[in-house]
């Protein structure tokens, strides 16, 4: 009777080891991008699902290049606007809408708008350079900069064809980096009165000044699905720049750093819980950090080390998917030698595995009292 039981759970457990292996398809993963040809590539956004990249690569001519990349396709060229260069910096949730800035034949930035193929110049507010840092999430609404007839730079909202100056803060310049799933509230600097940049939430037609950490230098990179939370780069009370996290409730807040002086929050999830960027550790080194609600800031170097080869660091995490689940930024590909872009799912472990992990731990507990 004792054998016969010993059998039937040793069978037990070796088919929870098979569901065990199954269930571990659900892995966390770094991929480098590669590049166009070139040295050097850079990631700035990606889709909600993580299947679309966007960002700027060198290619085999020299220049610079906005990409859309794919498992399936690989990096892809978006072309320019007539000239030589273009950068990618934001994508639609369904990664469909790609926005950026391209050269034209007159050698002018211009902001772009690229949906199937097709890039599209959504002009400057009377000036000759724009660029585009930001889209909603359906694609319709598009933020960045753009000269004005006087020359100054400005924050810009453009939605069907029309491109609306934000304004500033009392100063001549400002320019948008982020906005909102909706496209009702942007984000970005601009300057005061008194000349200095200071990190804004814009909605409505009204433009708030967030403020600093005691320095007077503030820029706000990201914002939240519903515009309630924003980050940024802020300067504090002893002259260094610190990534932030604002809420209207809270204000302002130091994300810190890993030891060394300086850090900036460059991408947060839908619902604000988790901030991306980069910062200096200890030894005054680039690395990629992310801040979890637990108000701890971690070093991705460290987290999924497992993930990198001798040598290779993730330098700066650019964006995160709205669910917190995916990374992008770039870094050192030690194989390569050279700055890549990466892409980094880190999916979290299935409920289906834990609860598979504790039932193994309770069949091995068993296994040792049937012995």
């Amino acid at each position: 009777m004792r054998q016969d039981i010993r059998n039937r759970l040793y069978a037990l457990i070796g088919a929870g080891v098979v569901g065990l292996a199954a269930t571990a398809s659900w892995s966390q993963s770094l991929t480098w991008l590669g590049t166009l040809g070139g040295s050097g590539s850079f990631a700035y956004g990606v889709s909600a699902d993580g299947r679309v990249i966007v960002g700027v690569s060198g290619n085999a001519s020299g220049y610079l290049r906005a990409f859309r990349w794919t498992r399936a396709m690989g990096m892809q060229d978006l072309g320019t606007l007539g000239g030589t260069d273009s950068w990618a910096y934001g994508v639609s949730a369904d990664g469909r809408v790609i926005v950026g800035g391209a050269y034209n034949a007159s050698s002018y930035g211009r902001a772009f708008r690229w949906e199937g193929g097709v890039m599209q110049d959504l002009g400057t507010l009377g000036g000759a350079y724009s660029a585009a840092y930001g889209v909603s999430a359906d694609g319709g609404v598009v933020v960045g900069m753009a000269h004005n007839a006087s020359g100054y730079g400005r924050a810009f909202r453009w939605e069907g064809g029309v491109m609306q100056d934000l304004g500033t803060l009392g100063g001549a310049y400002s320019t948008a980096s982020g906005v909102s799933a909706d496209g009702r509230v942007v984000v970005g600097e601009a300057e005061d009165a008194n000349g200095y940049r200071r990190a804004f939430r814009w909605e409505s037609g009204v433009m708030q000044d967030l403020g600093t950490l005691g320095g007077a230098y503030s820029t706000a990179s990201g914002v939240s699905a519903d515009g309630r939370v924003i980050v940024g780069g802020a300067q504090n009370a002893s002259g260094y720049g610190r990534a932030f996290r604002w809420t209207q409730t809270t204000g302002i807040r130091d994300l810190g750093t890993l030891g060394g002086d300086i850090s900036e929050a460059f991408g947060v999830s839908a619902d604000g819980s988790v901030v991306v960027g980069a910062e200096e550790d200890a030894s005054y080194e680039w690395r990629a950090f992310r801040w979890t609600p637990a108000g701890r800031m971690e070093n991705l170097n460290l987290t999924y080390a497992r993930l990198l080869t001798d040598g290779s660091v993730l330098l700066a995490a650019r964006a995160i998917s709205p669910d917190g689940r995916y990374i992008v930024g770039y870094g050192l590909n030690a194989p390569t030698g050279r700055i890549e872009a990466f892409l980094l799912d880190t999916v979290p472990e299935p409920a289906s595995l834990m609860a598979l992990s504790a039932g193994l731990a309770g069949l091995l507990g068993l296994r040792r009292l049937v012995r």
